[in-house]
């Protein structure tokens, strides 16, 4: 008996020491990509010279912005990359034990924006608080746009207002009941003006300006799960807080890499390179491979 706890106590020390050192090392393999995202960042931002803090953070950028006092905490919207889901929590932060219909994750009174602050405000507030972002791959989310707003047969205003604008902008002949393509949806991309642009394809970078506004975080979409745990421990969430990875429509496969590359290769050479070029600074800035498995 005395010689079987000998043997079983060192063990279960070793083992716990193993575990330890494996988190350790996965730590320390996260903390050099946080900062390796935020260093290249910043050295396209140089590169280019486009920081300009004369001019302060523009509306746009302000209104995708969501702050939580409580935590100290400013998330960036940018659509398509988990936003419903950082939404959902952004609600539990700010209301304690509340309920809410999945509507109230767009539209509750609850969901601060820095857009309702002061200039003088909206600097302070970035300068003291966590910001955080998250990305994806550019051609990836805009596949998950298509798919989301413009395939399914419920009446809104993607389905309705802006499918018969891009049908009256590419589409010559043909029937206008008809749901649009993906070519369509790409060629009216290139074509609208970047000014009036749908912040659900818009460029991230446009979205959050990142070279202007520093962020402490930011995560990537393949990675959402680990890197938002890290952000709720960052920010002292409550530990039982997780971030929850619901879709929108349950029953419909999550757009990947397979169902993009799909995708694009369905369009002409010429209307893809058009498009990797409208989104050239995102691949760039957050490192992702333009060309994907093509």
């Amino acid at each position: 008996m005395q010689m079987g706890k000998l043997i079983f106590i060192p063990i279960v020390l070793v083992c716990g020491m193993l575990g330890f050192l494996f988190h350790f090392k996965d730590s320390v393999q996260n903390v050099i990509a946080r900062n390796q995202r935020r260093d290249t960042v910043s050295y396209i931002c140089r590169q280019n010279n486009f920081t300009d803090s004369l001019h302060g953070i523009s509306s746009t950028t302000a209104n995708q912005l969501y702050v939580v006092h409580d935590h100290k905490f400013i998330y960036c919207e940018v659509p398509k990359v988990g936003c419903s889901n950082w939404k959902r929590i952004i609600l539990l932060l700010n209301r304690t034990g509340g309920k809410f219909v999945p509507q109230d994750v767009h539209t509750s009174p609850y969901l601060k924006k820095l857009s309702s602050y002061s200039p003088a405000e909206q600097v302070a507030l970035l300068k003291n608080y966590t910001t955080v972002m998250f990305t994806r791959h550019p051609l990836e989310r805009l596949v998950s746009a298509y798919r989301d707003k413009f395939l399914h047969d419920e009446a809104t205003f993607y389905t309705t207002s802006v499918a018969d604008l891009i049908k009256k902008t590419v589409r010559r002949h043909g029937d206008f009941e008809e749901k649009i393509s993906f070519e369509e949806f790409v060629s009216f991309i290139v074509l609208e003006n970047p000014n009036q642009r749908d912040i659900h394809w818009m460029p991230m970078v446009e979205l959050c300006d990142p070279c202007n506004i520093h962020y402490d975080i930011l995560g990537k979409y393949k990675t959402i799960k680990q890197d938002a745990a890290y952000v709720l421990r960052s920010i002292r969430a409550p530990k039982h807080l997780k971030y929850s990875d619901t879709k929108h429509h349950p029953n419909e496969s999550r757009t990947n890499n397979l169902i993009t590359t799909k995708y694009l290769r369905s369009l002409p050479r010429k209307l893809l390179q058009k498009l990797i070029n409208i989104y050239r600074l995102d691949f760039s800035m957050f490192e992702y491979n333009p060309l994907i498995e093509l």
